[in-house]
């Protein structure tokens, strides 16, 4: 099973940034397609961004032009800008394999923007 490890999260303060990491600690072979979901309590998890190649980002509609999803190799990177109260969730990074294979997720990391 691969193994994603995810850092980056934390406590920001409304219209701040963080960046989120995430990479693939035990398949060397450059999987297809990275991302990154989010879950806030009570909430379903979302899609807020994915890369298929290098080169190809796709946004939901709820950060767009605010974060910037970048990605080297096997380690993709979420760029938050302008950050909201309504960003606060835990953020999971995950990855294909191939596009008919289930994702593979990482344990999640913290998100919190509070005043």
């Amino acid at each position: 099973q691969v193994q994603l490890v995810e850092s980056g999260g934390g406590l920001v303060q409304p219209g701040g940034s963080l960046r989120l990491s995430c990479a693939i600690s035990n398949f060397k072979i450059s999987v297809p397609e990275m991302g990154w979901y989010r879950q806030a309590p009570g909430k379903q998890r979302d899609m807020v961004a994915r890369i298929m190649g290098t080169t190809r980002p796709t946004y939901s509609d709820d950060v767009k032009g605010r974060f910037t999803i970048s990605r080297e190799k096997n380690t993709v990177y979420l760029q938050m800008n302008s950050l909201d109260f309504e960003d606060s969730a835990v953020y999971y990074c995950y990855c294909r394999r191939g596009s008919s294979m289930p994702p593979d997720w990482g344990q999640g990391t913290q998100v919190t923007v509070s005043s």
